[in-house]
């Protein structure tokens, strides 16, 4: 099972090479007027284009076997290659769980900052909501305290206006009064009505 795994290592790695081998000509082989004609005329990319892959090396193990004349010579070189392969299993596995502990690491951080972040944008989100509504506590109060300071005000005048009102009123019949008395030449005040009444009787003058 080893060796069969081995081939398929080393036949994945030979396409690789192959592939690798065909692009490189290919791009060496296509003119200039071509590259310049296909970036004119392609499409504008909403994104810019991803970096080119990097392939692996190819591993030590392929070509690396020699076909020994005594089987007691393969069999250990077999078995040496065994456990090479599998030395190299167990720290490339150990730096896979390194950077996948370094990748749970970073994504913890980054999700504590998201964390943090949210918690003060909602604290100043409270505090600016609170300082909203006492800001708008205060505008209210302010604002029933005038309204309150312009009607007593308004009771006020309405109040002076009617005192002055009636004064006018009571200085406009006293005017009115005076000015009967003044043009009344037969004006007779109450002390002097009983006489004059008997003298009116008895002499029988006109009044």
């Amino acid at each position: 099972m080893a060796i069969s795994r081995f081939l398929l290592d080393r036949t994945t790695s030979a396409r690789s090479l192959l592939l690798q081998s065909l692009r490189q000509f290919s791009s060496e082989t296509t003119p200039p007027s071509t590259l310049a004609t296909s970036s004119q005329t392609a499409p504008q990319r909403r994104y810019p284009p991803p970096p080119p892959h990097e392939f692996a090396q190819p591993c030590d193990f392929l070509g690396s076997w020699t076909t020994p004349s005594d089987p007691r010579e393969a069999k250990a070189n077999l078995e040496r290659l065994r456990r090479s392969y599998a030395k190299q299993v167990k720290q490339l596995r150990k730096e896979y769980q390194y950077e996948v502990e370094m990748l749970r690491i970073e994504k913890e951080r980054k999700d504590e900052a998201r964390r943090e972040a949210a918690r003060i944008s909602n604290e100043e989100r409270k505090k600016a909501k609170a300082l909203e509504a006492q800001t708008r506590k205060e505008k209210s109060l302010a604002f029933q305290q005038e309204f309150r300071q312009t009607l007593l005000k308004e009771r006020a005048e309405k109040l002076e206006y009617w005192r002055k009102k009636m004064q006018m009123h009571e200085e406009k019949r006293s005017e009115k009064k005076e000015l009967l008395k003044k043009q009344s030449s037969m004006w007779i005040s109450e002390q002097n009505l009983e006489d004059r009444v008997f003298r009116a009787i008895v002499d029988g003058t006109a009044l």
